[in-house]
């Protein structure tokens, strides 16, 4: 079993930032793919970023590139998403998942494909 806790989201004015945390446990940590996704009010949950297991390769959505950075500290079983210019329309729970699958792609989107899930972090942009 893995546990992924968030942190880091809170109440946000529009072009402010805030730093999103994933918290994972196990020692394997580094051979997990994990990603960050959300779910607006109203709206089914969404593809946010990715990062493989050695965090050189990453994907985002596109109305994130240029303003989202996700990266990991393997050292700390962590997973962060950098979140600049911040815009009303990023007001979401956020939650990171874990991919513990042997596989030939570095990246994944798809949520089915990540079998663990964090509690969510509530992110509100203020206009």
């Amino acid at each position: 079993q893995v546990q992924l806790v968030e942190s880091g989201g809170g109440l946000v004015q529009t072009g402010g930032s805030l730093r999103l945390s994933c918290a994972a446990s196990g020692r394997t940590f580094s051979s997990y793919r994990m990603g960050w996704f959300r779910q607006a009010p109203g709206k089914e949950r969404e593809f946010v970023a990715a990062i493989s297991r050695s965090g050189a390769s990453t994907d985002y959505t596109e109305s994130v590139k240029g303003r989202f950075t996700i990266s990991r500290d393997n050292a700390k079983n962590t997973v962060y998403l950098q979140m600049n210019s911040l815009k009303p329309e990023d007001t979401a729970v956020y939650y990171c998942a874990a991919d513990l699958k042997s596989s030939i792609y570095a990246i994944v989107r798809a949520q089915v494909e990540y079998a663990y899930w964090g509690q969510g972090t509530q992110v509100t942009v203020s206009s």
